[in-house]
């Protein structure tokens, strides 16, 4: 409860950062393009600079790479893994700098026509101010962890009014888990995001569709999945090539702080050439799926503005990636779809659902957020007709995507760290499998009442050589005993009971307790191994170490496991036994 607490209460406050952002991003943009000051929405590309326009990008790129240098590296990039990063390897610590950092830089990078969206800055700044929140109190790093994402997934909803798909992000490319502890407070913080969208900017759809999309045939359905195959080849291209010009960047003679000004000397060239590839763009998305823009506007803005953003991302100044896959993507399946209407003119392909699908299998593709791309695109545009084709045309790209790269756009550059992301949320083995199930039977056990003399003869007579179990008269457990105890006892204490120098077994485990918790009790009492009895004191068996590896033993060889669960041969004997049964009964009677 006071984790949810705490994550409604930021993800207020970054509701309110969102619209901050925006109107710092409309400031920068009609201070670089028009020379003024004022936050009304404003794109750079009806700008009338001229070639003038070419030195904006770069203006922005070298305050952007001062700031990196001075202020925080960790500025630099579309934030997202860097948020992963700090998930997995410090314990969801992220430097306060970033809550204004981040959002300042961003600002300026894309205010000066840098080809980004708001997402990213959001997404990261909220990560930010989540972690700084976890730091400043008493909570554990998983708690901080949630915070975190509560706080970056919040950034999302408060920007495009999609707590679902904010929520499957959490759980795709934050979280790594799936649990009660930490859904039910990013889920709070994504519909206080999305309560912050409706309040602070808008209610309709980020990207409305005037018209109604009919739900598709048979026929338009499998030409949508084959979409999803062709885009997802193109994503994984995208992908290789964002980190080609990285590495490209990696390899210039100069410092990394001019890095972002080289890039925004490309991306002003490009915008003096094509106006559209300047700035976040979210209109031309709108345009591409209400079809109002020409196939030659399409396809230019397509190439040109995957050219642009290629390298302004890899130069490593800061902006986000979800606005230009969305754009680049829908551009793609417009396209797609002009071609499958004219070779299939009666199978019901419409522009409006290609470029919609074109958007969310681009994601689906590049980032492997499979649950994300298609909440985000039934959220962001209210067509939920959308939903099949949906489904089938990312799982394609996911699908090709998945066989045909190793990492993603995401996660590639913390994979060249050394950082390896979570692929698979599989259930915990741990908490698959009880104590009896992994218990140790083998052991000798041993009435109270005898000597540590014969004990001693017991022990080397016997084949058990790690655990030996003391029980009293009725059969009860009493105590365990450790058999290197055995060695140094003094000649004159021979003739004790063993009960004086057995262990009593006041921390034991029950035969029902998961091996999570087993193992758990081990730790917290610095414990190689621990007695199973039941709630009548009988002894069980022994947990250890050993038994942690057994669990996953059995769990390895239930998944190896491939023999056939039903013979057809020995079905086909079965019916063939039955049927010459049912002849001779038939025979019998009818001879009566």
């Amino acid at each position: 409860v006071y984790i949810a607490m705490l994550a409604v209460v930021i993800a207020i406050a970054i509701s309110f950062i969102a619209k901050l952002l925006v109107m710092l991003i409309n400031l920068t943009t009609q201070i670089f393009f028009y020379g003024q000051v004022s936050v009304t929405s404003a794109s750079p590309e009806t700008n009338s600079l001229g070639w003038l326009v070419i030195f904006i990008p770069a203006l922005g790129g070298i305050i952007v790479g001062l700031m990196a240098l001075y202020g925080s590296k960790a500025i630099r990039g579309h934030g997202i893994p860097e948020a992963m990063e700090q998930v997995l390897t410090n314990q969801s610590k992220i430097k306060p700098a970033i809550t204004y950092l981040k959002p300042v830089s961003a600002a300026i990078a894309i205010g000066a026509g840098g080809p980004f969206g708001a997402e990213g800055p959001i997404i990261a700044t909220g990560g930010a101010l989540g972690s700084t929140f976890g730091q400043l109190l008493r909570i554990t790093s998983n708690e901080r962890k949630i915070l975190l994402a509560a706080g970056a997934t919040a950034g999302m909803s408060a920007i495009f009014g999609s707590p679902v798909a904010a929520i499957f992000l959490a759980i795709e490319l934050l979280l790594f888990e799936f649990s009660p502890r930490s859904i039910i407070p990013v889920a709070l913080a994504c519909v206080t995001g999305a309560a912050g969208h409706h309040f602070l900017f808008e209610s309709e759809p980020v990207f409305a569709i005037r018209q109604f999309i009919e739900a598709p045939s048979n026929a338009a359905l499998f030409l949508y999945s084959c979409m999803g195959i062709i885009i997802g080849v193109v994503s994984v291209g995208v992908t290789r090539i964002v980190y080609l010009v990285e590495d490209l960047f990696e390899k210039l003679p100069v410092h990394w702080m001019w890095w972002p000004a080289i890039g925004g000397l490309f991306v002003g060239l490009i915008g003096f050439f094509a106006p559209k590839t300047l700035g976040v763009g979210y209109n031309n998305i709108t345009d591409i799926l209400n079809g109002s823009l020409s196939l030659q506007i399409i396809g230019t803005l397509c190439i040109l503005k995957f050219v642009s953003w290629a390298i302004a991302l890899g130069s490593g100044t800061s902006g986000g990636t979800l606005a230009p896959l969305l754009t680049i993507g829908s551009a793609c399946g417009a396209l797609l779809g002009f071609v499958m209407m004219q070779l299939f003119p009666e199978a019901g392909i419409t522009p409006a659902l290609s470029a919609l699908i074109g958007m969310a299998t681009m994601f689906s593709g590049a980032s492997r957020a499979f649950l994300t791309s298609i909440a985000f695109a039934l959220e962001t545009t209210g067509q939920f007709n959308g939903l099949v084709p949906l489904l089938a045309a990312c799982t394609a790209a996911y699908f090709i995507s998945y066989l045909l790269m190793e990492n993603t756009i995401m996660t590639e550059k913390i994979s060249r760290r050394g950082v390896q992301t979570p692929v698979a949320y599989a259930p915990d083995v741990l908490q698959s499998y009880t104590v009896k199930q992994v218990m140790n039977n083998d052991v000798l056990k041993v009435n109270a009442g005898i000597s540590i003399s014969e004990l001693q003869n017991t022990f080397k007579n016997s084949d058990h050589r790690q655990h030996i179990v003391v029980t009293d008269n009725e059969g009860h457990y009493a105590g365990i005993i450790n058999p290197g105890d055995l060695i140094f006892i003094a000649d004159n204490k021979l003739q004790m009971p063993v009960e004086k120098i057995m262990r009593a077994g006041t921390i034991h485990l029950d035969p029902d307790d998961t091996v999570g918790l087993a193992m758990e009790s081990l730790i917290r009492n610095n414990s190689n191994s621990l007695a199973v009895i039941t709630k009548d004191k009988i002894f069980k068996g022994i947990f250890s170490q050993q038994s942690v590896f057994n669990a996953h033993k059995i769990q390895l060889g239930t998944d190896s496991n491939n023999g056939v669960a039903i013979s057809l041969k020995r079905q086909r004997l079965k019916m063939f036994v039955r049927s010459n049964r049912v002849i001779a009964s038939f025979k019998k009677h009818s001879q009566v």
